[in-house]
């Protein structure tokens, strides 16, 4: 099953590892934001709950000098619990504004110093302010419960401002930070241990013997090459092994034949001559018979050799090619001259049409004789007395087409995927027919040879058609 998302196929491995790198930092940014927010929230949380009911007010005596219990600064603070007291030049309160929530009515200097020191164990926040303008006022004093303020001498107003420890924070976004780390690494390492795996799986079953092994990879470009260089190799380990499998059973199907084939013609050799040796035939005419079937079974079995040390030469990688680019209509009429007397003797029809003007082609000499005469012999041997042959040479490009045909008793179709193995016969038979069965798979493998081809047709007057096609 495909894999839905397939945003990743045909994409570079580091361009799918950088966008990977640019969501983890937009993760990372995000995460940074929360934090932020959250403590923003938290600090607001203690601003509104532990500091000022009001944000607005102010806890700068000097703000209040001129209002003194007048005006809307005033108003705020006495709102939240504060109040100002006016103090003479000897430090002796001699006018309150608001509620106040203590019982000092004279300060000495040591007092008052320790007062504006605004430590945490104090009871309220001092703030003094000298007043102007005033015969009996010198100095303006304002108070504020410490329950409703919080003062620090830090200068960071956020860390003062703060509701866990420093420690808290830092504990949190580390843990959050390598918890992100964490799921992108594991996502990164998915990424790329996945097709991995698949590789690993494919390779494990090759290795098992399972050559029909094939993969399909849903990931960056590099691991796609990865994937269909393996199924490259997967296709030619499985079409070498189902080669070596076909040439080994062809080799045996070979060795057996082979033995077959002489086997018959040798074991008749031996039963006449052995009749001969023991003067069991005393008519001469009989002897003469006898003598006839030996020899002629002797051609068979030399023929059969000859055949069979070709077929294994064209295969033998000692085996050296001539091509030469050469005219090949007078070639073709040489090897026709030196069969016609055969195809004479067996009454055959010839038509030969080369053209007249000169036609070239790269074969070698002698393995393109070695083609027209298999042909030739093959249709001799299965073809009834008065059978026409036709051999035409026609120019193409890039190649030149040799037809050699036939109207006699054709190929069945059922052996035409066979007919250029060894030892397949046109009759599908091992009886004395003259032919070794060689023929057929020797012209094939000669052309083959040239860089050409060879194939079998039929048409509605030609039973039999051979096409061959050589390279110009």
């Amino acid at each position: 099953m495909k894999h839905p998302w397939k945003s990743r196929d045909n994409r570079p491995l580091q361009t799918s590892l950088t966008i990977d790198f640019l969501i983890f930092n937009c993760m990372l940014l995000m995460l940074v934001l929360g934090v932020y927010l959250f403590i923003q929230k938290d600090i607001t949380h203690v601003i509104l709950d532990r500091m000022i009911p009001d944000p607005n007010l102010s806890v700068e005596a000097a703000d209040y000098s001129e209002e003194l219990g007048e005006g809307p600064e005033s108003s705020r603070l006495l709102k939240s619990g504060g109040w100002l007291e006016l103090l003479d030049s000897g430090k002796q309160v001699i006018r309150v504004i608001g509620d106040k929530q203590d019982e000092t009515l004279a300060y000495d200097e040591t007092t008052l110093y320790q007062g504006l020191e605004n430590r945490s164990e104090q009871s309220f926040y001092y703030s003094i302010a000298k007043v102007n303008g005033d015969p009996e006022a010198a100095w303006l004093l304002l108070k504020i419960p410490r329950n409703v303020i919080k003062v620090s001498i830090n200068n960071e107003m956020l860390v003062s401002y703060l509701n866990h420890s420093v420690f808290f924070y830092v504990f949190v976004v580390s843990g959050l930070i390598l918890m992100l780390i964490f799921v992108y690494s594991y996502w990164v390492t998915r990424r790329i241990k996945k097709p991995l795996r698949v590789l690993n799986l494919g390779m494990k079953r090759m290795m098992e013997g399972h050559y029909n092994t094939r993969i399909a990879l849903y990931a960056e470009t590099e691991f796609l090459r990865i994937g269909q260089s393996f199924n490259y190799m997967a296709d030619v380990i499985q079409k070498t092994t189902e080669e070596k499998r076909q040439a080994e059973k062809s080799k045996q199907r070979l060795m057996m034949d082979l033995s077959h084939d002489l086997k018959t013609p040798i074991t008749s050799i031996q039963g006449y001559a052995q009749a001969l040796i023991e003067g069991r035939v005393t008519d001469p005419e009989r002897q003469t018979k006898y003598l006839n079937y030996i020899y002629n079974k002797s051609v068979q079995v030399t023929k059969l050799i000859q055949h069979m040390l070709d077929l294994l030469k064209l295969d033998s990688p000692d085996f050296i090619l001539h091509i030469e680019r050469l005219e090949l209509g007078d070639q073709l009429r040489e090897i026709i001259a030196d069969t016609y007397g055969e195809i004479e003797q067996k009454d055959f029809e010839l038509q030969l049409q080369v053209p007249e003007e000169e036609v070239y082609a790269r074969y070698d000499p002698e393995l393109f004789a070695s083609v027209i005469n298999n042909l030739i012999s093959n249709a001799l041997a299965y073809n009834p007395e008065g059978t026409r042959i036709r051999v035409t040479v026609i120019p193409e490009e890039p190649e030149v087409r040799i037809e050699l045909a036939d109207n006699g008793v054709g190929i069945p179709r059922e052996l035409w995927s066979t007919i250029f193995d060894p030892f397949v016969r046109g009759d599908e038979s091992r009886t004395a027919s003259g032919g070794t069965g060689l023929g057929l798979s020797i012209a094939k493998k000669n052309v083959e040879k040239m860089g050409g081809s060879l194939m079998l047709e039929s048409r509605e007057t030609e039973q039999t058609v051979f096409i061959i096609r050589i390279p110009r």
